[in-house]
């Protein structure tokens, strides 16, 4: 009996993949994709570390979290007392759990709606058969063979770890344990600044942990804007996380109740952390295990990421990789716009993605985000910039929610305005980069924003203040 022929086969179905799937169905192409994924009930889902173990299940706890905190202690501003207010914990969990198997149905119906078959299993290639290449699946009901003309590989990432710290997700959690503790610790550690271990931070913080955070650079934030990171890092550290930058991790001793660490300041002076949860957020390293790729001829570059040109074609005909097993920042939003172009490329359309445009989101409170250039990266290529900037402290509509910390960053070109970058930290700053994206992706300039009518009083008045202060005439300071 020949093996399924497809068109296309996704190995994957995180973001970049399932939507890789969707887009070549759409397109009228034979696909599959097959994913391997089992949630903690021990059925395969769909969605990969995205829709199960990362940015849907972490907003999640970061709303609840924000809401306890708020109903807690900063409604008093609005004459509302709350006494006595108490969180359900497994309430949360549950919350957070049913959300997460919404959206990965809804994959399951993507899927079912477009025709596209879910190879249940892990896949790997197993080599070239004439015009196509060979993919064993292995499925709870044995391994099946299925021929694909072309490959996309969307395998994604998994959490990196310590060396010599055994990851148990019980008293020392990656990701996936610090999402579904039962309970709120006394004393929680996070090893790592990075976006995962601020977000998650917070969010047991604002459920009432003490949190400590040890980071080994001695910068923090180092992807954004220097005067976003600092403002972060005074913003962070006043509302009660302990952020420790230049700090060598030692020893960790895992006990029965506790996590000991034992840590080196900026300073080169001994230091020893007990807590009852640690957390290592210390980065992501590509999924590429068991892949087959040898099979096929295909090595990775010295990192572990399978290598790609712009369109995400791998070395090899009609073999492409997309997301975070491939260069470049580790964001769904740009998986998935890989795995459109790839889709696209595939069924002979000419897509492009210009990686300038693609916005950066940090979900903490306040929110931080940026689209382009940062003003240290345009004093290093000796770019002629000018630079706008406005507060939400004097926008009315920030004023009235209470939410009045951060700015808006705006930088363009000395000589054309063209816009190069924006940068927000403050309340909706994932919602408002939108607008800067579309900006930068259509070359506009910083007068463009600024001549466009914005609604008031609105956030994104903001955005337009900026604009105008980038030629010094913001209307509202």
């Amino acid at each position: 009996m020949a093996n399924q022929r497809y068109d296309v086969v996704v190995i994957g179905s995180g973001p970049a993949g399932y939507i890789a799937a969707i887009r070549a169905a759409q397109l009228g192409l034979k696909v599959a994709c097959a994913e391997k994924w089992t949630n903690p009930k021990g059925e395969l889902a769909l969605g990969g570390t995205c829709l199960n173990v990362g940015c849907i299940p972490s907003k999640a706890l970061l709303a609840s979290s924000e809401k306890f905190e708020e109903a807690q202690s900063h409604l008093d501003v609005h004459g509302i007392e709350i006494a006595g207010a108490k969180i359900d914990v497994q309430k949360m969990q549950a919350r957070k759990d049913g959300i997460v198997s919404k959206m990965t149905k809804g994959i399951e119906f993507l899927f079912r709606k477009n025709k596209i078959d879910w190879l249940k299993g892990h896949a790997r290639l197993t080599g070239t058969l004439g015009d196509a290449y060979g993919v064993e699946v292995d499925t709870a009901q044995g391994a099946i063979q299925v021929e694909a003309v072309s490959v996309i590989i969307a395998t994604g990432s998994k959490a990196r770890h310590l060396p010599g710290v055994a990851v148990d997700n019980q008293m020392v959690c990656d990701n996936e344990g610090a999402l579904a503790m039962p309970a709120v610790p006394k004393r929680l550690g996070v090893i790592g600044a990075g976006v995962i271990g601020l977000e998650l931070g917070s969010v047991w913080r604002r459920l009432g942990a003490s949190v400590t955070v040890l980071e080994a650079l001695p910068g923090f934030l180092s992807a954004c804007d220097e005067s976003i990171s600092k403002e972060a890092l005074k913003l962070f550290t006043k509302q009660g996380l302990s952020i420790n930058l230049g700090a060598k991790i030692g020893s960790v001793n895992v006990g029965k109740k506790a996590v000991s660490i034992d840590w080196t300041d900026a300073k080169g002076v001994a230091q020893t952390l007990e807590v009852d949860r640690l957390i290592v957020s210390v980065g992501r390293i590509p999924n590429t295990d068991g892949l087959g790729l040898e099979s096929v001829g295909l090595a990775l570059d010295e990192r572990g990421f399978i290598p790609v040109d712009d369109h995400c074609r791998t070395v090899l005909p009609r073999v492409y990789a997309v997301g975070d097993v491939v260069r470049g920042p580790m964001l769904a939003h740009k998986g998935e716009d890989e795995g459109v172009m790839v889709a696209e490329l595939i069924a002979g359309q000419k897509p492009h993605i210009d990686y300038n445009a693609i916005p950066w989101v940090i979900y903490t409170s306040p929110e931080i985000a940026w689209v382009g250039r940062t003003e240290q990266q345009l004093k290093a290529e000796g770019r002629a910039y000018k630079a706008g900037q406005f507060p939400f402290a004097a926008n009315g509509r920030a004023l009235g929610m209470a939410t009045a910390d951060g700015f808006v960053k705006m930088l363009a070109d000395a000589t054309t305005d063209e816009l190069l970058g924006v940068h927000i930290i403050g309340p909706g700053a994932s919602d408002l980069i939108a607008e800067a994206a579309v900006a930068i992706e259509f070359k506009a300039s910083s007068e463009d924003i600024a001549r466009v009518c914005h609604p008031h009083p609105s956030l994104s008045e903001v955005l337009r203040e900026a604009a105008l202060a980038v030629d010094k005439r913001a209307l509202n300071m």
